[in-house]
């Protein structure tokens, strides 16, 4: 019996003895705006907790993390919970998979199991009843996409601008893309926005301000109902909370929205069959059509350019120029396509052109046939053809061709030979001259790297005894060290100045690292009435002690209070103030 109580008391042990650590998360399936809590807990105290890398793994951590510690009496039978609370928002869509987080329990190293998030399109509204928000910024700020117009023509231009609208009572203080709008079957072009400038315009019968973000240009390629994929956009802004104070001041919150735009649909309109021309190539707008020859007349071997172009509004880019037709006589070579085509909001205006370079065979006049350009007149909603004039090539008699009258001595009839000048720009004649090359053994580069290893000797020597007498400087190398660390922390402050807690803790670090290298003493040495002690009997300034005592007082509550950019930007100024005076009248 006595076994068996044992057995039973051992069994119990592991049962109720095992240590658990775990993730949950609040939901599994959320929208591209929506938030998403995850809570890593354990029923034993643990230590160096570290969570999955988040950025990582498609989220951005937007609240935490927080610490809760419970522990109870029940039957005479502890139980311990401790967690970790992140909320994260969803930087992409897909099915994203949060990583392991790692934490050492009684000297053992456990680990949660990784966690699938589905994240969908944005939701039209968050009902998320974990989602600590006090402040929101939802009725304040809108993203509209406006679209000039929603059922053009094939090949139509038609412009899409996106602005974000925003209330007087909120300031944006940062915004970043997280899905760019795909226009799938259409030819878009950006125009690019130099400086955004806030303005005043009305929406929803209501003033706001607003900031035109994106500006685009597109050509629809097929008829039908094209979509327009939405642009989505995470927004970090100020709103008040609560009624202004005795002074008028109105206390400002960080909060954070994502909005889009939504997706759009552009009905697309076939060109009409009714009239259409064969030679039609896709010229939409309205254009001119010219075709020039550099010169009619000219010489026997002799060359000429041909210009083809087309000059207008419409999309320019997106159609071939006709080809003109020569007789077999002309030799003509492939076209260079020029174009000069800018892309303002109204569509692509400017000019496309093909120069075909032309060479005559033979003498006599060559006829180059008229040439016919047809396009799509959006103005008249008909198709239009411009046809260029009949050009007549006159190719006159010249170098190069001999008499056919002329005979031979013997009578008999001479051969006509006729010397082309199509490529007499190539050289008959070549001058040869020696490559001449000099031997790397005897040159001055050969002499300068041989000098140049007993050059280096004497630094060498005055390196090393430099290096063993700071090795030697004890108190020196730890002076050097301290303060090295020291401006080390105040660049990392000034790294973290948007995050309060991280930028509060840099800051802390740096001016005490600053005190150690200053006033050689340890760590265990700093406190407040030592520190103030030591620096007045190191002819310290009494009033820049008190404001150095002030700020560390300051950096340890500041992370526990609520506080706002301007504020930690002015204890951030003021610390590097401080240390700056210190370094002086320490010096």
């Amino acid at each position: 019996m006595k076994r068996y109580l044992i057995l039973f008391l051992i069994a119990t042990n592991f049962l109720f003895g095992q240590v658990k650590f775990e993730a949950n998360v609040s939901k599994n399936t959320l929208g591209l705006n929506e938030r998403v809590r995850i809570d890593f807990s354990m029923n034993e105290d643990g230590d160096n907790f570290v969570p999955p890398n988040f950025e990582a793994c498609g989220f951005r951590v937007v609240g935490g993390p927080s610490q809760s510690i419970s522990q109870s009496w029940i039957n005479g039978r502890s139980s311990f919970q401790k967690s970790y609370t992140y909320i994260l928002l969803p930087l992409q869509k897909g099915n994203l998979v949060i990583r392991q987080a790692i934490i050492e329990i009684n000297g053992q190293i456990y680990k949660t199991l990784p966690i699938k998030i589905n994240v969908t399109n944005a939701a039209q509204q968050s009902n998320d009843p974990n989602e600590p928000a006090a402040v929101k910024a939802d009725d304040n700020l809108y993203l509209i996409a406006d679209i000039s117009k929603t059922n053009p023509y094939v090949n139509e231009p038609i412009t899409v601008v996106y602005k974000l609208y925003f209330s007087f009572n909120i300031g944006i203080t940062n915004w970043r893309e997280l899905n760019k709008p795909k226009y799938n079957d259409f030819w878009s072009q950006n125009i690019d926005i130099k400086q955004l400038v806030a303005e005043e315009g009305m929406f929803k019968g209501q003033r706001y301000r607003y900031v035109v973000l994106r500006k685009t240009v597109l050509y629809p390629q097929k008829s039908g109902k094209l979509e327009i994929e939405p642009l989505s956009l995470d927004i970090d802004c100020q709103v008040p909370k609560g009624r202004p104070n005795f002074f008028g001041q109105v206390q400002l919150v960080e909060d954070s929205k994502r909005v889009s735009a939504g997706s759009n649909v552009i009905n697309v309109k076939a060109l009409p069959e009714t009239g259409k021309p064969e030679d039609f190539s896709g010229a939409v707008g309205r254009f001119n059509f010219k075709v020039t020859p550099s010169r009619t007349g000219l010489k026997f071997g002799e060359s000429l350019d041909l210009d083809v172009a087309v000059t207008g509004t419409g999309n320019l880019k997106l159609f071939s120029l006709p080809k003109p037709v020569v007789p077999s006589t002309l030799e003509m070579y492939d076209p260079q396509h020029i174009e000069k085509v800018t892309t303002p909001l109204s569509g692509m205006t400017g000019s496309i052109a093909d120069k075909y370079t032309i060479i005559p065979q033979s003498k006599g006049n060559f006829p180059i046939k008229p040439m016919r350009f047809t396009y799509f007149d959006l103005g008249s909603g008909s198709y239009k053809t411009i046809t260029s004039p009949e050009i007549m090539l006159n190719v006159l008699d010249g170098p190069g061709i001999a008499n056919s009258s002329a005979t031979t001595p013997s009578g008999t009839s001479k051969i006509p030979v006729t010397v082309s000048k199509s490529f007499a720009y190539i050289k008959q004649k070549t001058t040869l001259k020696p490559v001449k090359s000099i031997d790397f053994l005897g040159s001055g580069l050969f002499y300068s790297l041989m000098i140049l290893p007993f050059l280096g000797i004497p630094a060498l020597v005055l390196f090393r005894k430099r290096k063993e007498a700071e090795d030697a400087d004890v108190v020196g190398n730890k002076k050097r060290k301290t303060n090295a660390l020291a401006k080390k922390y105040l660049s990392e402050a000034q790294k973290q100045i948007q995050h309060k807690e991280p930028f509060y803790i840099a800051l802390e670090k740096a001016m005490h690292n600053f005190l150690k290298a200053k006033l050689s003493i340890e760590t265990s040495e700093m406190s407040k009435d030592k520190i103030s002690e030591i620096l007045l009997t190191r002819n310290a300034d009494e009033t820049t002690v008190k404001e150095f005592i002030l700020l560390t007082e300051s950096c340890e509550l500041a992370r526990y209070a609520p506080s706002t950019s301007v504020a930690i930007q002015q204890d951030y100024d003021k610390a590097v103030e401080i240390i700056s005076t210190l370094e002086k009248q320490l010096a």
